[in-house]
């Protein structure tokens, strides 16, 4: 935990949220001891940590999320099943949606706001919570868990996220592992790897005359595992259906590593701050 926040917030750690054994971590903003009943609830950030789709690391991100209790805004980062364990798309997915219901169905618990959802990603995390907003409640991404719940976000912040799967993965075609990591996503069955892969890429599903919620995208113009092209494409597809995105570019900036400066978190606070007000 942020050693600045002591007192002012509280972190609870492995809250099992499925039937399959995934868990969450949160971030209240506040102190251990204040009764339930008598807090203000508070807007909550989803926050997806980047993991090639495998086990995220819920830890990674802490120190900066931790900052969002400052504001009255809970976050919670979730934990969902694993491609290399054999969970192939859109497992990962259909967790995240679960883990947003299991928050809903348990907003009085945690003195939750349920109206007031965003989500926030990195990386596969990133590509997660596009889907995310472009899939609200759609029944075919929901399991039977918390079947009463929306897992319908309010709002998207997007950190060099995968945006056009079919694309990015040529570029590794014939490289190590390829065939592995083909499997692993996106089943064993190669006929059928292209079009699990357009079903699963949020620049494929944007349509004119659906409601998204905003979207922010950010991408370093240097990242060398995830071409800024991709945000781009999407940021195109949205702006053209007439979506609220904005796109933000990261100069020289790679993958993770040199991409987080003070500049890129605030503009991702402020954004977050301003659509969960």
């Amino acid at each position: 935990m942020n050693p600045a926040l002591t007192g002012q917030a509280e972190i609870k750690q492995d809250i099992v949220y499925s039937a399959n054994g995934q868990a969450l971590t949160l971030i209240l903003p506040w102190a251990p001891g204040d009764k339930r009943e008598e807090l203000k609830p508070a807007p909550l950030i989803v926050f997806v940590q980047g993991s090639a789709w495998t086990t995220p690391n819920l830890g990674y991100e802490i120190p900066m999320l931790s900052h969002f209790a400052e504001e009255g805004i809970a976050v919670a980062t979730v934990s969902h099943r694993s491609a290399r364990d054999g969970y192939t798309f859109p497992a990962f997915l259909i967790d995240v949606k679960c883990a947003i219901r299991f928050l809903r169905a348990h907003a009085a618990e945690y003195a939750i706001d349920p109206t007031r959802v965003a989500a926030f990603g990195t990386s596969s995390g990133g590509h997660t919570v596009c889907m995310l907003g472009l899939t609200g409640d759609d029944p075919e991404l929901r399991s039977e868990e918390y079947a009463d719940q929306s897992d319908a976000v309010r709002a998207v912040a997007a950190c060099f996220a995968p945006t056009d799967l079919p694309a990015l993965f040529r570029r590794f075609e014939g490289g190590p592992n390829y065939e592995a990591s083909m499997t692993a996503y996106f089943g064993g069955d190669p006929a059928k790897w292209n079009a699990v892969m357009e079903a699963y890429s949020p620049v494929k599903l944007v349509k004119k005359g659906v409601k998204y919620p905003p979207f922010l995208l950010l991408h370093g113009t240097g990242d060398p595992v995830v071409p800024v092209e991709q945000m781009e494409e999407l940021y195109t597809c949205l702006r053209d259906a007439g979506a609220d995105v904005t796109a933000w570019y990261v100069d020289g900036a790679e993958h993770e590593g040199n991409f987080w400066s003070p500049d890129v978190r605030r503009v991702i606070h402020d954004e977050l701050v301003k659509r969960l007000s």
